[in-house]
C-alpha cells in the first residue's frame, strides 16, 4: 500500500462537499438535490465510477465549477467519491438534502478551507483514509472572540 496527501485545487475558495457514495445515479440524484434545495444554486459535481468504464460523470450549472470538480475527482481518483464546488449556496444550505440522497455513504468534507485528501493506493484502487480541513487551532477563543462569533452569525442572517 502507497499513502499520498492530495492538495485539493480550490483557487477561487469555493465551498465544496466531498463524499462517498456508491452507485451511478448519485450524479442526476445529487443534481436534482441541489437545484430543489436552493432555487438558482450554481455548482459542479464529479463522481468517480467504481465498476464498469470506471468514467468521472459530471453535471452542474456551471461549467467552469464542473471541469473543477472533474479535475479534483481526477487527481483524488477514488471510487465512489464525489466533489460538488458550490456558488450562492454554502454547504449548510444543502448538506441535508445531500445527505438524505439514497446512495451517499459519508461526507469527507463540507468547506472552503484549504483541502487535503488522505489517500492510500492499492493494487485495485484508491480509498480514503480521511482529509485536513483547513488549519491547525490557533488559540481559544476570548470574550472578544465570542462576540464577534456572534455578531458575526447575526450579521450574516444565520441567527436571530
Amino acid at each position: 500500500m502507497k499513502q499520498e496527501i492530495i492538495v485539493i485545487n480550490n483557487p477561487d475558495a469555493k465551498n465544496l462537499i466531498f463524499g462517498q457514495s456508491h452507485f451511478i445515479k448519485t450524479v442526476e440524484d445529487l443534481h436534482e438535490a441541489l437545484v430543489n434545495t436552493v432555487p438558482g444554486i450554481k455548482f459542479g459535481l464529479a463522481f468517480c465510477e467504481a465498476s464498469g468504464p470506471r468514467l468521472i460523470r459530471t453535471s452542474g450549472t456551471d461549467e467552469a465549477m464542473v471541469a473543477l470538480a472533474a479535475t479534483n475527482a481526477k487527481t483524488v481518483g477514488c471510487g465512489h467519491t464525489f466533489f460538488i464546488f458550490l456558488e450562492n449556496a454554502f454547504p449548510i444550505n444543502v448538506l441535508n438534502a445531500v445527505k438524505m440522497v439514497p446512495e451517499v455513504v459519508r461526507i469527507f468534507a463540507a468547506t472552503a478551507n484549504p483541502l487535503e485528501v488522505i489517500v492510500a493506493r492499492t493494487k485495485q484502487g484508491g480509498g480514503v483514509l480521511g482529509v485536513v480541513d483547513g488549519g491547525q487551532p490557533a488559540g481559544i477563543e476570548k470574550s472578544a472572540d465570542v462576540a464577534y462569533r456572534k455578531d458575526f452569525l447575526r450579521k450574516i442572517g444565520y441567527k436571530l
